[in-house]
């Protein structure tokens, strides 16, 4: 039979040889977590540089849309303008010639039909 003593020795041999183990196991997932956090921090910092890059394209796009639609809107204007001007030229250009046909007409009459 152990004496006393040392089987008080070996349960604290035991007891410590039981929290290294812990210890180590610990340390372990102390190893695993860090090496997750830097993985997703990676993870964290190229998708903050993608959404950084995301936002300057869609910002230049915005931006040529913008002038797209000032663009069109002047041409658009300028163009109702010009439509506007041709009925105008046509309209004169109908009372011109109406103007004119009476005035031969006229002439004609005056005239007695003969021309010189």
């Amino acid at each position: 039979m152990t004496p006393g003593w040392a089987r008080t020795r070996d349960d604290d041999a035991h007891g410590i040889e039981e929290l290294c183990q812990k210890r180590e196991e610990l340390c372990r997932q102390i190893q695993q977590e860090e090496e997750e956090k830097q993985r997703l921090q990676n993870e964290v910092r190229q998708l903050t540089e993608k959404l950084a890059r995301v936002n300057e394209n869609l910002a230049r796009k915005i931006a040529s849309r913008n002038e797209f639609d000032r663009t069109i809107a002047e041409t658009e204007a300028a163009y109702l303008k010009i439509l506007e001007s041709s009925q105008t030229l046509l309209s004169v250009l109908k009372r011109e010639a109406g103007n004119l046909t009476k005035a031969t007409a006229s002439e004609q009459k005056s005239s007695g039909g003969k021309e010189s």
